[in-house]
């Protein structure tokens, strides 16, 4: 990776298609009965991965714009007894707010390791369907809880796909406080434009973990991601960043004409039997 200019510590905001192949064209709608010529890309998306959900199933909730649109209708079936006996582990303060204000029972990977289906969005998609997350702040609280579910979601829209990670906007970094300005420079080392996150008042954004974030900004797009993580897992300052390899089973991209599901192969039929299996058995007996 080539060196890039130097830039100074801190930026404020956030920051601003290529084909797939292998994807399965859906109808736009489904589930929840909206018209779907009234409904955005995010919705359509958000929509569909609603079709995922069972009763009994204990759920990975992530973060982000789409991600709510998601938990809003969650919640509104939920509501109307369309969906029973759902629990979900929330990935930031502010799902947790949400599910709470919608009625979603919240419980926690000590008391549910397994999750039956994690639902999230992502800033970019890759055609190994390899992501970059965090642009939402959420990032490492994101991967806890998604990597330990047996089928991870995501919802997207077809802005969001890319030929290679990192060409579409910034991969977040989260950093601890303690010597911050060094992990900044050290990760200027790694090819990339490297900036604390900035919030309007120039103050620094804190994370729900009360540690900062660092935005890394690649000219030409990360050249190996697998490589970029192992070295940010090394790092003694990193303690999580924004590329999840190898972690999503589905990708819900939503277009002008068309839903494609992109499934990665370990999605097998295999996975879903143990998933309903585990469901069965939450199943509540009749009376």
């Amino acid at each position: 990776m080539n060196n890039s200019t130097k830039q100074p510590v801190g930026s404020r905001g956030r920051v601003s298609p290529s084909k797939m192949n292998n994807s399965t064209k859906q109808p736009v709608g489904g589930r929840g009965g909206v018209s779907p010529p009234k409904m955005n890309f995010k919705q359509k998306a958000a929509l569909k991965a609603l079709e995922f959900v069972q009763d009994n199933m204990i759920l990975g909730l992530g973060s982000g714009s789409t991600t709510a649109i998601f938990i809003d209708l969650l919640g509104d079936q939920i509501q109307k007894g369309a969906l029973r006996n759902i629990q979900g582990v929330p990935t930031s303060e502010a799902t947790a707010v949400q599910a709470r204000r919608l009625g979603i029972v919240l419980t926690s990977l000590v008391e549910h390791p397994h999750l039956d289906l994690a639902v999230d969005g992502a800033d970019e998609v890759d055609p190994a369907l390899n992501l970059i997350k965090g642009l939402g702040r959420a990032a490492l609280r994101e991967k806890i809880v998604e990597m330990h579910a047996s089928r991870f979601v995501v919802i997207v829209d077809e802005s969001k796909i890319v030929a290679r990670l990192g060409t579409r906007g910034a991969l977040p970094v989260e950093i601890v406080q303690f010597e911050a300005e060094l992990h900044v420079r050290w990760l200027n080392t790694l090819g990339c434009r490297a900036e604390l996150w900035l919030e309007e008042d120039d103050s620094r954004v804190v994370t729900d973990n009360g540690n900062y974030l660092v935005r890394c900004w690649f000219e030409q797009g990360i050249a190996d991601a697998y490589t970029l993580a192992r070295a940010l897992a090394d790092y003694p300052g990193v303690v999580g960043h924004g590329l999840f390899l190898d972690m999503a089973t589905a990708v819900i991209v939503a277009g002008a004409h068309a839903i494609r599901i992109l499934n990665r192969g370990k999605d097998t039929a295999e996975g879903i039997k143990e998933i309903n299996s585990r469901i069965s058995r939450r199943a509540p007996t009749p009376k």
